[in-house]
């Protein structure tokens, strides 16, 4: 299992650049863990490129039914105390922001602070060189 941040699930749901790249991984390893709010932060990312008029409202429609029925099948790190203290140190050592600490705070929960050998996908430079930085394996190897 590993943990998928938003950057690298909007290529899943929507074709894009590095869409094949993570159907890859996806396919290596299914089961997904994800922040709670990833399903937020996609539907964001699709309502954006529907406003940009990459695809009508009918086919944002689509992709967010089809997202929704992905994390139901997904596994996710739950909001809390202990998840809010995680983000306010990532926030204090590394140059993120709110979301991207608390993804990052998400998934060092889930390892319960051992993030040596699990992996942590994400293709946000700056959420990478942080996830690598505490410890995590970030794929996929170079976005």
């Amino acid at each position: 299992m590993r943990f998928w941040d938003s950057s690298a699930l909007v290529p899943l749901i929507v074709a894009e650049a590095h869409s094949e790249v993570v159907q890859g991984l996806v396919a290596e390893d299914p089961e997904m863990m994800v922040w709670w709010a990833s399903p937020v932060e996609c539907a964001s990312a699709v309502h954006r490129l529907r406003r940009q008029g990459l695809f009508d409202a009918v086919q944002a429609g689509q992709i967010l039914k089809a997202a929704a029925l992905a994390f139901d099948a997904a596994n996710a790190v739950q909001a809390g105390d202990a998840l809010g203290a995680k983000a306010l140190r990532l926030l204090g050592v590394h140059p993120l922001r709110a979301a991207d600490a608390l993804q990052l705070a998400a998934a060092l929960l889930w390892v319960r602070d051992a993030p040596g050998g699990r992996h942590f996908v994400c293709l946000d430079e700056r959420l990478r060189n942080a996830a690598l930085l505490e410890g995590f394996t970030v794929l996929p190897d170079s976005v």
